[in-house]
């Protein structure tokens, strides 16, 4: 019997965002303007979002991890990231899941990001 939780061999541990949405831009603009309060990055550009998932009804799903589980704040994060995007016009609702598959790395971050972290 198959564990049908389990990633197929070769399939991406990350689902691609809806890119040709076009909701897509200003939902992304909207998640930088959240903040991680101990790292003064925003979530975006720190790689804490996985998936940005637009449907045809405008129903938006965003796939996010924290920098660790731990995380004191990760009980709010994902309502934040809620509160930034249903102002956006068009958009019918927002649902944000929490995930530590695969685990954030540091390697996850834009150039952006580690250049105002000082890592470049």
């Amino acid at each position: 019997m198959t564990n049908s939780t389990q990633p197929l061999e070769g399939a991406p541990l990350i689902a691609p965002s809806s890119v040709g949405h076009p909701l897509y831009e200003s939902v992304v603009e909207a998640i930088r303007t959240v903040y991680d309060p101990e790292i003064p990055v925003n979530i975006y550009e720190l790689g804490l979002i996985y998936t940005i998932d637009i449907n045809d009804e405008s129903d938006v799903k965003v796939t996010m991890t924290l920098t660790a589980p731990g995380c004191p704040v990760a009980g709010e994060m994902p309502g934040w990231i809620m509160d930034a995007i249903e102002p956006i016009g068009g958009v019918k609702s927002v649902d944000v899941e929490l995930t530590f598959e695969p685990p954030w790395g540091m390697e996850m971050m834009s150039d952006e990001a580690r250049l105002e972290l000082g890592f470049m």
